[in-house]
């Protein structure tokens, strides 16, 4: 049975995401050590909390190589909330560096009247490449659990994999390119849409295809 490391540095509810990964019909393994995320058949980024305390956690723990490296070497990836949001180069809701795994910046919702920040609750997707695994089975606009300020804005419009509407702002609300995978909602709280999705993951570690693509 594959194996799925759920990275843990102390900015998350691990425990949710491994029960979704559970009844989808993995072995999620939370771990920080370098050696087992390497080792493992596929990785999951969990995150909840600031962009600067995060990516700080994730070098202490000298997890970006290995992070890098499982990408690199076509492993299935899947990134959650703030795992989303630390790949790209930077945030502004603060001053670290993020990974650079995708070029791009992390923006805050712009204010406008009637709208409310955080982003909180239940809105649709807008599914942009709609060939992309990870959204099988699916219906056509999937509503999804957000909680998030701040959202991503990729350089390459290409990788955006779905789209949300917040008040007049339409944003990405995923990314997908070959392995790597990363979703600004929450899917462990999406009901069955939400364990579907992981339900598609683990399918794609089970079975290795790219997961996105253009």
């Amino acid at each position: 049975m594959a194996v799925i490391a759920v990275i843990d540095y102390d900015m998350g509810n691990l425990h949710s995401v491994c029960k979704g990964l559970e009844k989808a019909g993995a072995t999620p393994k939370i771990t920080d050590s370098p050696k087992e995320i390497v080792q493992a058949d596929a990785v999951v980024l969990p995150g909840v909390g600031s962009f600067d305390p995060a990516v700080q956690q994730l070098r202490s723990r000298n997890l970006v190589e290995p992070i890098k490296q499982i990408i690199a070497e076509g492993k299935p990836f899947l990134g959650i909330c703030l795992g989303l949001q630390i790949l790209f180069d930077r945030s502004e809701e603060g001053t670290e560096p993020g990974l650079s795994i995708i070029p791009g910046t992390v923006r805050r919702f712009r204010p406008e009247p009637g709208l409310t920040i955080p982003h909180m609750g239940w809105n649709q997707l807008e599914i942009t490449q709609t060939n992309a695994p990870i959204w099988q089975n699916l219906a056509e606009r999937p509503w999804v659990y957000f909680v998030h300020s701040y959202y991503v804005d990729p350089i390459d419009p290409q990788v955006c994999a779905a789209t949300v509407t917040h008040g007049s702002q339409k944003v990405t609300a995923a990314i997908a390119k070959d392995n790597l995978m990363a979703v600004q909602f929450h899917p462990e709280k999406s009901s069955d849409t939400g364990l579907q999705i992981l339900s598609n993951f683990v399918t794609q570690v089970q079975t290795p295809v790219a997961m996105g693509g253009f």
